[in-house]
């Protein structure tokens, strides 16, 4: 094909725009499930780095709560979530025994 030539595309059908009108909708969706789990996750650490452990027990249950929606939602695999949960709480339990030793 010579340099410049305009380039033929193919015509879509209804049942592809459909498709791609879902998957921009879905992606929105998917976008913000996964973005309030990780700022649920960010905060919690946050709340762990600065030594405020009362604050970061209180928010344990909704950071919990976020990352089991975001499974039952499909954004995360279980798998992952519940690795996430594990090390939270091992930070957590981390943090307790080293205020409790101080």
């Amino acid at each position: 094909m010579p340099a410049g030539a305009p380039i033929k595309q193919k015509k879509k059908k209804k049942s592809v725009l459909k498709n791609i009108r879902q998957t921009e909708r879905r992606t929105a969706i998917n976008r913000g499930n996964r973005t309030a789990v990780r700022t649920a996750v960010k905060k919690l650490r946050g709340l762990l780095a600065a030594g405020k452990l009362d604050e970061a027990r209180k928010t344990v249950p909704e950071t919990y709560k976020a990352l089991d929606r975001a499974i039952q939602q499909r954004v995360l695999h279980e798998n992952t979530a519940n690795r996430y949960k594990s090390r939270l709480a091992l930070a957590i339990n981390a943090a307790q025994a080293a205020q409790k030793s101080a």
